[in-house]
C-alpha cells in the first residue's frame, strides 16, 4: 500500500498542477480579448479630437481672412474706376448740377479707388471731382489731391470743404481724367461751390475741346 499510495498522490499533484497552469491562460485570453475591442474605440476618439483641434479652426482663420479681405468700390469688376485718354472720348458735356441722391454728379467730390499713375493694378481710395456724366450712364472725374501745387499748369485750386476731413487746400489735377461707375463710387463727400468749378471746366476745355 506504501507504493501505491505513492503513486496516486504523485498523479494528483500532476493534475492539481495543470489545472493551476491553465487557468492563468484563461484569465490572460480573457483579458486579452477584451483590449482589442476598447483600443480601435480609444484611437477613433483621439482622430475625432485631433479634426476637432486642427481641422476647424484652419476654416475658421481661412474663412476670417476671407471677410477681412475689402474690397473698396471702384477697385474691380465691371464698375472698376479706370483712367482714360481725355482726347479719345468723344464729345463731353458739363455742367454743375450737384445732388446728394446717392449718385455721382457733376460738381460733387465722391470717393472712389483711383490706379495709380503706372497703372500696374495698385490704386488708392480717394476723391475725385465729377465734371461730366456720360451717355452711357458713367461719369468722367478729375483727380484732387492735397498736396501743394500752386502755380503748376496742370493744376487747379479749388481751395478747401468737406471731402478732406483736415479741410486742407485741395487742387485739381487736369492730366488725369477718371471714368467713374455708379456702383464703383464709395460715398458722396460734397458739392463744390460753382465758382471753382467752372474754373476747373474752362480749363478742361481749353485744353481737351470739351464743351
Amino acid at each position: 500500500m506504501g507504493l501505491l499510495g505513492d503513486l496516486i498522490k504523485t498523479v494528483s499533484d500532476v493534475m492539481t498542477s495543470g489545472r493551476r497552469s491553465r487557468t492563468p491562460s484563461r484569465e490572460t485570453g480573457r483579458t486579452s480579448g477584451r483590449r482589442p475591442a476598447s483600443a480601435p474605440t480609444a484611437r477613433s476618439s483621439s482622430s475625432s479630437q485631433a479634426a476637432a483641434a486642427y481641422g476647424h479652426p484652419a476654416r475658421e482663420r481661412a474663412r476670417s481672412s476671407g471677410a477681412d479681405t475689402e474690397v473698396v468700390p471702384g477697385e474691380s469688376g465691371p464698375d472698376a474706376t479706370v483712367e482714360v485718354d481725355p482726347h479719345c472720348i468723344g464729345p463731353v458735356r458739363m455742367s454743375y448740377s450737384p445732388r446728394t441722391d446717392g449718385t455721382p454728379d457733376p460738381g460733387e467730390v465722391v470717393w472712389t479707388w483711383v490706379p495709380f499713375e503706372e497703372n500696374d493694378g495698385r490704386g488708392k481710395d480717394r476723391p475725385v471731382l465729377v465734371v461730366a456724366a456720360e451717355p452711357a450712364g458713367t461719369y468722367l472725374a478729375v483727380q484732387l489731391t492735397s498736396k501743394d501745387h500752386d502755380g503748376e499748369g496742370d493744376f487747379v485750386s479749388v481751395g478747401a470743404g468737406g471731402w478732406d476731413g483736415g479741410h486742407r487746400p485741395s487742387w485739381v489735377n487736369l492730366d488725369r481724367v477718371i471714368r467713374v461707375h455708379e456702383g464703383g463710387m464709395r460715398r458722396e463727400a460734397a458739392a463744390l461751390p460753382r465758382e471753382p468749378f467752372e474754373r476747373v471746366t474752362g480749363r478742361l476745355q481749353q485744353r481737351y475741346g470739351w464743351r
